[in-house]
Parts: C-alpha cells; sequence; structure tokens
C-alpha cells in the first residue's frame, strides 16, 4: 500500500481551488495517479454550431514535454487552450467532454478559472510584455495574488529560471518593451513561472524569433522541465523532434460541402517513434512531408 494524492474542490477565501488530501491505494493506483498530469477524454470543442475539434483524448505525464504538431487549422492551438480554459474568453466557444488534473475535472462548475490559470500557465506565439519595467511584468502575477513581501526574490528566481538574470539584473526598472524579441519572450516565461505553476503551455513560442533565440528557448525548456511540465504547439517538426519526449500529430477532416475542417488527434507516442516508426500512414504522410 502506498500514500496517494487525491484532488477535492475545496473553498478558499471565497474562490474554488484544487487541493491535496491524503488517502491510501494499491501500488498501481499510485503509480497512475503520480504519473498522469493531465487527462482529457473525448474533448470536443464548438464555436457556435461548429465543431471544431473532435473526440480528443490524450494523457499528460509530469515532467515531460509534449508538443503538439499538425498542419495549420487542424485545431492544435484549440486543444491548447483547453488544458487553462483560454477558451472560455472566446464568445461562442464551447468545451464537451472531460479535462482533469490531478483527478479533478477542470470544467466542473464550481472550479475557478483563475486558479486553474494559476496552475496551469500560458506563454503565447507573440512576446507580449507588458508596457511597464522589467521588475514589475514579472512581480504582475504574484501582486495580483496578493504577494506584498519577498517579490525582489521571486522577480530573481523567475528570471533565473528563465536563463534571462544576468542579462538583465542591472536593469530591472527599465521598460520590457527595450528588450529584443528573444528577451521578451524568456521574459514572458519569468512571469508564467513568478506563479509557481504545475504546468506550462507554449503556443508556439518561436515562431516569431530568430535561430539563435529559438536555441535559447529550446534549451530553457530542456531545463526547467524538471519542475515543469510543458505543452508546445509547434510548426517545427524539427523542433518538435528536438525537445519533446511525447509527440501528438492532429489532422483535419474536410467537410466537402461547405469547406469546414476539424481537427482531430491522430495518434500519440514517443517523439521517436511518432518521427521515426509512426502507427499511422497520415502521420508518416505528414513527418516526411508529403503533405501538410
Amino acid at each position: 500500500m502506498a500514500d496517494s494524492t487525491e484532488l477535492i474542490i475545496e473553498r478558499e477565501r471565497g474562490s474554488t481551488i484544487v487541493s491535496d488530501i491524503s488517502s491510501s491505494h494499491d501500488e498501481a493506483a499510485f503509480e497512475v495517479a503520480e504519473d498522469v498530469l493531465l487527462r482529457a477524454e473525448k474533448v470536443n470543442v464548438y464555436y457556435g454550431d461548429f465543431r471544431a475539434v473532435k473526440d480528443v483524448s490524450l494523457d499528460v505525464r509530469q515532467h515531460e514535454i509534449l508538443a503538439l504538431i499538425g498542419p495549420s487549422g487542424c485545431g492544435k492551438s484549440t486543444v491548447l487552450r483547453c488544458y487553462n480554459r483560454m477558451n472560455d474568453l472566446i464568445k461562442d466557444a464551447r468545451v464537451t467532454g472531460t479535462i482533469s488534473y490531478r483527478g479533478v475535472n477542470l470544467y466542473d462548475e464550481e472550479v475557478d478559472p483563475v486558479e486553474v490559470r494559476r496552475r496551469i500557465g500560458m506563454v503565447f506565439q507573440k512576446p507580449n510584455p507588458f508596457p511597464k519595467s522589467i521588475f514589475d511584468n514579472v512581480a504582475y502575477g504574484p501582486r495580483v495574488a496578493g504577494q506584498k513581501k519577498g517579490l525582489s526574490e521571486i522577480v530573481e528566481i523567475s528570471l533565473r529560471k528563465a536563463a534571462l538574470w544576468d542579462e538583465v539584473k542591472d536593469r530591472l526598472n527599465s521598460s520590457a518593451l527595450g528588450l529584443s524579441g528573444g528577451q521578451q519572450q524568456r521574459l514572458c516565461i519569468a512571469r508564467a513561472v513568478a506563479i509557481d505553476p504545475d504546468v506550462l503551455l507554449m503556443d508556439e513560442p518561436c515562431s516569431a524569433l530568430d535561430p539563435i533565440a529559438t536555441a535559447r528557448i529550446e534549451e530553457l525548456m530542456q531545463t526547467i522541465k524538471k519542475d515543469y511540465t510543458i505543452l508546445i504547439v509547434t510548426h517545427n517538426m524539427q523542433q518538435a523532434a528536438r525537445i519533446s519526449d511525447t509527440t501528438a500529430f492532429f489532422t483535419s477532416d474536410v467537410e466537402t460541402r461547405n469547406d469546414t475542417r476539424t481537427g482531430i488527434l491522430v495518434e500519440v507516442g514517443p517523439t521517436e517513434n511518432i518521427f521515426s516508426n509512426p502507427s499511422d500512414e497520415r502521420t508518416e504522410n505528414y513527418v516526411t512531408g508529403r503533405f501538410g
């Protein structure tokens, strides 16, 4: 027998959060609970009457980098946004199915989406620093959460995790908008980790960067995956092959009558297998460049 972590919904300071309780389960149950951090089961995403993503089921394990690849318009970013309920902010968007985090359904009506986004942070395709100082960008999340003491330490630790501290430590009060594109993206990563999340979602974080800045971000992801679980959407198959432990390949079902595309998950597996020995012909055609 082993102590396991189960999750309950509880109230704290008027908002609903996910918290840990201990109980006993058999060894196999403990291993599953510890290994699978996020689980999507038959997830569908609708915009009004249009189904953008169909029946996606996908497990994400702790401390892995999972890459979502596939042609444009196949729902990769839509699926990514489901994990921290960013689709809630899109008019007429609706998610069905189940997405659980440590066993708790993130779409349960009692779960606070703000708390979900604290635990599951996001870095966007285009660097989006606030028009504030470098310090204030990183301190923003902790301040909003009510943190008043220890901000200097949080800022330094976060910038170090983002491999940016040595480059900016002497100009923390300077505008973040004066940083290079690659530095801005690393600042956004520092801002995301400052609130101590469990998971980082990255939506094509290197698409606007040059090769040198891209290499820095990739190196950074490999360094910080010991502390975080990372999901990354990328159109760069070489990048997926370089950095990810697991790869999920998406494509689209095309409805010819009205020329609409619905994203589907074709297969998921260890990255080496997806690129060298995929089980589905559609995956092989994509990774070998025959289409996409």
